[in-house]
């Protein structure tokens, strides 16, 4: 990442994705990753990028207008076995490294009732 080139918008825009993104339940070295490629597409979509930015960077929605619309199209809905385990992890689930994504989902909403 070439966070050198990042004005102090864009740092400030990264780690706020960064932080919503792990409170979303993902782990840190992919909220890094989402918070990264969202700052690089919307410094592409300003033209504050050198050389040739991608076509969908340049005339698609703006991923902070998109909110979300796109998610789910490849998978089903629902949360990762990722977030159920860091979220059940948050709420110190017992056994939770054993289990399989239904039975945390099923650990996870019962500690939440």
């Amino acid at each position: 990442m070439p966070r050198q080139a990042w004005s102090a918008k864009r740092e400030r825009q990264y780690e706020h994705v960064k932080e919503s993104e792990k409170k979303e339940g993902r782990s840190t070295k992919r909220a890094k990753e989402i918070a990264a490629r969202t700052v690089n597409k919307e410094r592409a979509r300003s033209g504050e990028t050198k050389g040739r930015a991608s076509r969908t960077s340049t005339r698609d929605m703006s991923s902070g207008r998109r909110g979300g619309l796109r998610s789910g199209t490849r998978r089903p809905k629902g949360r990762t076995k990722e977030q159920l385990y860091n979220e059940a992890k948050r709420l110190n689930v017992p056994g939770r490294s054993q289990m399989n994504k239904q039975q945390l989902q099923r650990a996870v909403d019962s500690r939440k009732r």
